[in-house]
């Protein structure tokens, strides 16, 4: 069948959703479907369009991969940490992606629409409405849930507009896919029928991110020879417990041989270099996104992976990058609620330990106790690569996917 995918981010942008959805197509196209992605102009690292691609309004390639891309332009003001500016670029891709996929000879069989831009849903069930063909809607956080708790959303007029545009495209999906039982109860809350959602989670491709040994020329590359590294790699945003952080490694500056890296970009990236400098943390080191290619030598550098939700931001999103630390072979350091998706992967898999979130003494306890015992990390190491490759590998998932395609085509 010929399956249509619509992420507003998609390489060469780093965003981890278009990173999924490019994997994901590869495997279906491997499954025998034909695949088409309409998405932005490359636009995420800085929330700006790429200088080659700007000047114009659509381009379309095959990608030498056999997935047919066509990108559109968006408004992309540099304005990221402005939730109403990152609310028009969502507006103006949607926009352009209706028509793109309207204005397209080829014939759809279904479409998957992730909510990366919010609005995806209604492009996609206007689409569907004039060419015949069902959808399905990826949720991968919970809108407005997850920007009302990070505090993105202040005046409750503004969390009840979204509110309704989000249950209207519940409502029209053919069928929602989730990627945590957390989301699915909220969902279920919602008024969404049971029937409707099903929890299909995020993968991690676990033949490309495998366990490696110490890259000598990556650590001396980025100066962590000898250095005992916590790592955080993907968006530096609201959602994320930072300060702790920041405070841990406030606490640690005694401790020489122990380095913070933060590798990506995010709203809050700016704010949390001043507030390094500031306070004259040597120990802190910022980097940008790093290529694809390179991660899983960057990750072989790392003694410990964090990933550290704010309090109450956990509950409702379940980030892809957790999967990619446990294929990498390295623990887990989690700030997360003891309820949450994130902390019931993290225990399940025995790949680390969850802390309080916006807790920097209990993080920082946490840092110290794995720096003293290579043992453990080994062993949290190895068993988050187990669960990763059993739970959460590309071929896994892909096959729910096709199954799900298969399934509402046949009884379209």
């Amino acid at each position: 069948m010929t399956i249509l995918i619509l992420p507003i981010q998609y390489p060469p942008d780093v965003n981890s959703t278009g990173m999924l959805m490019q994997r994901l197509g590869r495997a279906l196209i491997a499954r025998g479907h034909i695949v088409h992605v309409v998405t932005g102009f490359p636009h995420y690292a800085d929330f700006r369009i790429a200088p080659e691609y700007r000047g114009r309004l659509v381009e379309r390639t095959r990608e030498p991969d056999g997935i047919y891309v066509t990108r559109v332009w968006l408004l992309a003001s540099g304005a990221k940490q402005r939730m109403w500016h990152r609310l028009a670029s969502y507006l103006t891709y949607n926009l352009g992606a209706f028509f793109a996929a309207h204005a397209s000879t080829t014939e759809y069989d279904i479409a998957l629409a992730p909510s990366g831009s919010f609005f995806t849903g209604i492009t996609a069930w206007a689409a569907s409405l004039l060419r015949g063909f069902p959808f399905i809607y990826n949720v991968q956080d919970v809108y407005p849930d997850v920007p009302a708790r990070a505090g993105q959303l202040e005046a409750q007029w503004q969390v009840r507009w979204l509110d309704r545009i989000a249950r209207f495209m519940f409502a029209r999906a053919r069928h929602i896919t989730v990627i945590s039982e957390e989301q699915r109860r909220n969902l279920l809350a919602k008024g969404v029928p049971a029937d409707k959602v099903s929890v299909v989670p995020n993968f991690v491709d676990t033949d490309v991110m495998v366990p490696l040994p110490r890259d000598p020329e990556v650590a001396a590359r980025f100066g962590w020879q000898n250095q005992f590294v916590i790592m955080h790699s993907g968006n530096i945003g609201f959602a994320y417990d930072f300060d702790s952080l920041i405070e841990a490694a406030n606490r640690l500056r005694r401790h020489p041989d122990i380095r913070f890296v933060l590798i990506g970009e995010g709203v809050r990236k700016a704010e949390l270099m001043e507030k390094a400098q500031t306070a004259g943390l040597g120990n802190v080191q910022f980097l940008p996104f790093q290529p694809e290619a390179d991660l899983p030598r960057i990750r072989s550098c790392a003694d410990v992976q964090v990933s550290l939700y704010r309090r109450g931001s956990s509950e409702l999103s379940l980030p892809s990058k957790l999967y990619e630390i446990m294929a990498s072979g390295r623990p887990v350091l989690a700030s997360a609620e003891p309820h949450s998706e994130v902390t019931r992967l993290v225990l399940n898999a025995e790949s680390g330990m969850v802390v309080e979130p916006e807790d920097a003494e209990d993080l920082t306890a946490a840092i110290l106790e794995l720096r003293a015992d290579p043992a453990l990390r080994a062993r949290l190491g190895e068993s988050g690569r187990a669960y990763a490759v059993a739970h959460h590998s590309l071929d896994a998932i892909a096959d729910e996917y096709h199954a799900l395609f298969t399934q509402l085509v046949r009884h379209d």
